[in-house]
């Protein structure tokens, strides 16, 4: 009988064990997912900094300040589908002027679309549209560069919002 008890209490003790190694994987997946959200959100303001930096060395060409308006910070849909459209208004067959800018833009879009895959939020597929053409594109330029480094700054300003769907 005393062997009998032994052996359940043995066995107890390795199934708990197995159950432990188990769920261990299932107990570490929030802090990760955590940590992914967080290098995510770092790199999304690093290229934000970057660009913003590629911008002002276009801007010492610029004569005068343009002032637009952008939409609101709401949440990584908002914020994906316009920097889906300025990606859009960044490409230019006239000029290579805006090509890094458009690039960084372009990179950051991937970037807040990946970090919202990893919240579960909802974003739309990207749609593939023709460049616009412009009647004075060299001044459409400048005003799209406005809209991009406008809405970069309201963005590092509510970083936060990188969090909400």
């Amino acid at each position: 009988m005393t062997f009998s008890i032994s052996f359940f209490k043995m066995c107890i003790a390795l199934a708990l064990l197995v159950l432990s190694l188990i769920a261990a994987p299932e107990c570490t997946a929030l802090p990760i997912q955590s940590n992914s959200i967080r290098n995510n959100i770092h790199i999304i303001q690093n290229i934000i900094q970057i660009t913003l930096v590629h911008i002002k060395k276009l801007e010492n060409e610029v004569t005068s300040r343009i002032e637009v308006s952008t939409p609101a910070i709401n949440g990584l849909t908002g914020i994906s589908l316009y920097l889906e459209y300025l990606d859009n208004e960044l490409q230019s067959p006239f000029t290579d002027l805006l090509k890094q800018i458009q690039a960084d833009v372009s990179g950051l879009d991937k970037r807040v679309r990946s970090l919202a895959l990893i919240i579960d939020c909802p974003i739309q597929e990207k749609t593939s549209r023709e460049p616009p053409v412009y009647l004075f594109p060299d001044s459409q330029h400048y005003v799209t560069l406005a809209k991009v480094q406008n809405y970069l700054e309201n963005l590092l300003l509510n970083k936060d919002k990188l969090e909400v769907c």
